[in-house]
């Protein structure tokens, strides 16, 4: 099964950093998980609060458990909030359903992991993400 490196993983976390520096987000902490949500690599950003490593993963967490990036969890919490809570209970309270968990894939789509990056508006975590992995020539889900 193809996943991603780690040193690919680190870059793609670099280049987040790099992205939101330049876009004068605030701090910023990036996780990249593996297929079967195990953590490959994780940073955080120079002055970003403690517990952004717990949001963080459950951003990416809930993108390669539930098959679907952070967006898309988003608009099914707001259509089916009991799928949603249901889901979030069944993984022991660890998805956080927001943009910001982004879903990883090659040029033939196949699917390498996760980001999950935490720490301005979860839209702008989202785009700081995808600057990441299409960095490193990969596809990003949003």
């Amino acid at each position: 099964m193809a996943e991603i490196s780690l040193r690919r993983a680190r870059t793609i976390i670099r280049k987040t950093l790099e992205h939101g520096k330049e876009a004068g987000m605030k701090p910023l902490s990036v996780i990249v998980l593996d297929t079967g949500g195990n953590i490959q690599a994780f940073e955080r950003g120079d002055g970003a609060s403690p517990g952004r490593f717990q949001i963080a993963h459950g951003k990416a967490y809930g993108a390669i458990m539930l098959g679907m990036a952070g967006t898309a969890q988003m608009q099914r919490a707001e259509a089916q909030a009991y799928f949603i809570a249901c889901a979030n209970g069944a993984f022991g309270g660890q998805l956080v359903p927001v943009p910001g968990g982004v879903l990883v894939r090659d040029a033939k789509g196949r699917l390498l992991g996760a980001v999950g990056v935490t720490g301005d508006s979860s839209d702008n975590d989202a785009a700081a993400a995808k600057a990441g992995i299409e960095a490193v020539g990969l596809a990003a889900e949003i």
